[in-house]
């Protein structure tokens, strides 16, 4: 299989592109710089300017599928999360509008059409939801993030109406070292002022790395799937339990408790990504043949940390 991804040099998407090399497949990396960018193994990079199919629909062409995982960073990349300013909130929206509509465009121009596109997504989908067990079935929220995942979804359903096979994936918290919100929480621990954030009782919907990709890889290789799928673990955490089991996994003590009007106050609506939360379950993926290498938390964070 040939697969074209956008985003490819980001976390998920370098992960990814290394999980489908060592199963025998090939990748294809639309980027808008693709000089100097460091991508695994033997990639062909393309250029693309993230809002067009202008120079990349030959690609389409030789290829088999497409992962659009394109978009602004929704915390940033620093180690501490980038607050929403308006001119941050249309960034995020018009990245994602503009590079799924761009995957539609080049779907449709092309006479050899891939079979299956997999569009990321997340599960921001649902809304800050306190204790309700959320699935597939479960309606989208009303809130900022809410609206940027409807309509991101939204940006390449045309393709279906083409014939081909499209796979949502409503992605939860990613845990990795190499980047994302992982290195964020360990390093107040290294200082031994780790702990909750807020009140500690909203959920997190996390998933390993590893089993973020093998799902996605999971998904372009089974005809069947179509659809939205939650990629998160079975066992979602509340906050203070995950802060505990940080702590253990980093020898660290787990009780200095940051505040939640502290964190409202420095980071104003960004906030929500940490003391708001979704108790979200992977009710499709379980249906399915999918098996998670990581569906404990203190196993996986074992793991990462080791």
């Amino acid at each position: 299989m040939r697969v074209i991804i956008t985003g490819g040099t980001g976390l998920i998407g370098r992960e990814l592109v290394r999980n489908l090399q060592s199963h025998g497949h090939g990748a294809v990396v639309l980027s808008r710089h693709p000089e100097g960018r460091e991508v695994p193994g033997n990639v062909d990079m393309v250029k693309w300017d993230a809002e067009s199919p202008e120079g990349w629909v030959d690609e389409v062409e030789k290829s088999d599928a497409i992962v659009n995982l394109a978009g602004e960073n929704i915390a940033g990349s620093g180690l501490l999360p980038d607050r929403w300013t308006e001119r941050k909130k249309r960034r995020i929206l018009d990245s994602r509008l503009k590079a799924g509509q761009a995957v539609t465009e080049a779907v449709k121009a092309a006479e050899n059409r891939p079979e299956v596109v997999v569009q990321a997504s997340a599960v921001g989908y649902y809304g800050a939801n306190k204790d309700k067990v959320l699935t597939e079935e479960s309606p989208p929220g009303k809130d900022f993030l809410a609206d940027v995942a409807v309509k991101w979804e939204d940006t390449t359903y045309p393709v279906e109406e083409l014939g081909v096979r499209r796979a949502v994936i409503r992605t939860g918290v990613v845990l990795s070292p190499k980047g994302g919100v992982l290195p964020r929480l360990i390093l107040p621990y290294r200082f031994f002022l780790g702990g909750p954030l807020g009140s500690g009782r909203q959920w997190y919907s996390w998933i390993h790395i590893e089993d973020e990709v093998r799902a996605i890889r999971f998904l372009l290789e089974s005809e069947e799937a179509s659809g939205a799928f939650n990629l998160t673990a079975p066992n979602p955490r509340r906050n203070a339990e995950f802060a505990e089991a940080l702590g253990s996994s980093l020898d660290r003590p787990s009780n200095f408790r940051v505040p939640t009007f502290l964190i409202r106050a420095i980071f104003g609506e960004t906030s929500t990504l940490v003391v708001d939360g979704q108790r979200v379950k992977p009710a499709r993926l379980e249906e399915t043949e999918f098996e998670f290498n990581f569906a404990e938390l203190d196993r996986a964070l074992s793991d990462l940390i080791s």
